[in-house]
């Protein structure tokens, strides 16, 4: 090769070499100047993603929350209707406020147990109550716990605007306590809250079989009951338990000397537990 054709190739050779280097070059700005907006982008799409995943879950966990209140509450609403369709639902606590103008207690009253115990549970009931066929078992439980300690006494409070059914019933009990005195008259309630459905449910022909199944003559059981001459006890009972504060059944008061504490409602054992412990110290 001439020294002139070589001396052209090396230029060439340069200026190639040059271009080569100048295109790598602007690759690398190129790659500089949009990896920090792809990493950007990048991090702003992961960023929306891992709160889309947060959301979701924490959205999840608050459906799942109102589902679970949901069915707690329809299921409170279920017992409470399977139990008690028909009466005031009572008050679920004890004790309430206070006692109005009660009636004393007197010779005169049904009374379980120990006529001078030193605690009396006073209970206006009504016999077709659902809620005090629930709580009946409770109260025979109070009176087999404390022994002489607590004496029970019965007082009548149909509802009769939701069970009319209810103060004939009462009747009954009375006519069962004339017959076959204090023993009489309780296994009498016993027994109408052991096969009453409640809710005004019973009919009014087992009333002599009751009797019946007591022991009682059931001539003149029917006597009694067909006269109608206790209706105005039954209804003087009523008006005691209004004034006494009632406004459902079962309506307890239970009464430690001048004290009068009153338990609104079928509660539990233990609630009457609390209060009447303390009363014996």
């Amino acid at each position: 090769m001439r020294r002139k054709d070589r001396s052209f190739y090396i230029i060439i050779s340069l200026i190639s070499k040059y271009k080569n280097m100048d295109h790598e070059s602007t690759n690398n700005h190129f790659l500089i100047r949009i990896s920090p907006k792809i990493g950007f982008l990048l991090g702003l799409g992961g960023a929306v993603v891992i709160m889309f995943i947060i959301g979701f879950f924490v959205l999840l966990g608050i459906v799942l929350k109102q589902e679970n209140n949901g069915l707690s509450t329809r299921q409170s609403s279920t017992n409470v209707s399977g139990a008690a369709a028909g009466p005031i639902a009572p008050a679920q606590t004890a004790p309430t406020a206070r006692v109005g103008a009660m009636a004393p207690i007197t010779d005169q009253d049904w009374i379980r147990g120990n006529r001078n115990a030193k605690i009396s549970i006073v209970e206006y009931s009504d016999l077709e109550c659902p809620f005090c066929k629930r709580h009946h078992p409770t109260m025979q439980k109070l009176i087999a716990e404390y022994g002489d300690q607590v004496n029970w006494v019965y007082r009548h409070f149909p509802l009769t605007s939701l069970h009319p059914k209810a103060p004939k019933e009462a009747e009954a009990t009375e006519c069962a306590g004339e017959q076959g005195s204090n023993d009489a008259f309780w296994k009498y309630v016993d027994r109408l809250f052991e096969i009453t459905p409640a809710n005004n449910g019973l009919d009014p022909a087992e009333l002599p079989k009751i009797a019946e199944y007591i022991g009682l003559n059931k001539t003149k059981f029917d006597e009694c009951l067909n006269s109608g001459k206790y209706a105005a006890k039954v209804q003087a009972h009523a008006q005691d338990a209004v004034a006494a504060g009632g406004t459902g059944t079962p309506y307890n008061v239970i009464v430690a000397g001048d004290q009068k504490i009153p338990v609104n409602g079928a509660v539990p054992f233990e609630q009457f537990k609390a209060v009447i412990d303390p009363l014996l110290k």
